[in-house]
């Protein structure tokens, strides 16, 4: 592996990780800068080509802990340096550029035989840690994919990725209109469901065992008329308690827990015939 000192601010490839780190989390030339040790660790394991980690002389050990490509360069950057490109209040002696897999379509919608497709629909999602946290949920619960209509934060955000612990690297993502998603979806008939607080299905009550998409609002706006006005229905988590609403984070990982509930109590029951 080439090895480089940095010491510079004006390093290009320092420069290039910064933009990567700043608000969108991803830069114009779709690679994504990421931070930490475990997320390295992470995006070696999930396969994704690591164009460049940055490194603290001082943690120069944990590179033989991550099978790093031949191809990879390594850049030994003074903490100082490093940690003026870096977005953590804490920030760790290591960070790499990554260039995320290039999901299509397909991948988001193709499932393996008998195993039907399960998606999020982000519609204006604005916090990245509930980003994060629902493509956590969408890999524990088996989701096929997660859509980002406009408005969106962007799934590289470094918090978002942080929460993520790691799922944004497997996890299919795309950003779509909202022209392209409701095409796409109503082309493999894949039931979308508008979330909602009221004057809709219960969760129990709907088959979420077939091909299925949840739509999950903004935080404080929730999913807009005129937006769940073109889905299959509305669908509610009834909630026993005095809670007017559940955190988007929250609902999207309930809704996916009772999908993979659904689907896994129907292939049980084929399999006892």
């Amino acid at each position: 592996m080439p090895v480089r000192m940095v010491q510079s601010k004006q390093n290009a490839r320092l420069k290039e990780l910064r933009g990567a780190l700043a608000s969108s989390g991803r830069n114009k030339s779709d690679i994504a800068g990421i931070e930490g040790p475990n997320l390295i660790a992470e995006a070696v394991r999930a396969g994704l080509k690591i164009d460049s980690v940055f490194i603290a002389p001082e943690a120069v050990r944990l590179l033989d802990a991550w099978a790093l490509p031949a191809e990879t360069e390594i850049l030994l950057a003074p903490k100082m340096l490093l940690n003026s490109a870096l977005t953590t209040e804490t920030p760790q002696p290591a960070a790499a550029l990554v260039r995320p897999h290039p999901w299509s379509w397909d991948n988001v919608l193709a499932a393996e035989p008998g195993r039907a497709a399960l998606i999020v629909v982000l519609a204006g999602l604005q916090d990245p840690g509930n980003l994060g946290t629902i493509l956590r949920s969408a890999e524990a619960f088996g989701a096929t994919g997660v859509i980002g209509l406009p408005g969106t934060v962007s799934a590289w955000n470094p918090k978002a990725v942080r929460a993520s612990a790691g799922s944004v690297f497997r996890v299919p993502v795309l950003c779509a209109s909202v022209e392209e998603c409701f095409r796409c979806l109503r082309g493999k008939n894949v039931t979308i469901w508008a979330t909602a607080t009221r004057d809709a299905k219960e969760t129990h009550c709907a088959d979420l065992s077939g091909a299925a998409a949840f739509i999950i609002g903004n935080e404080g706006n929730g999913v807009d008329r005129a937006l769940a006005a073109r889905t299959d229905g509305a669908i509610t988590i009834p909630c026993p308690g005095p809670v007017e609403s559940l955190n988007a984070a929250v609902a999207a990982s309930v809704l996916l827990y009772e999908a993979s509930r659904q689907r896994a109590a129907r292939l049980a029951a084929r399999s006892a015939r």
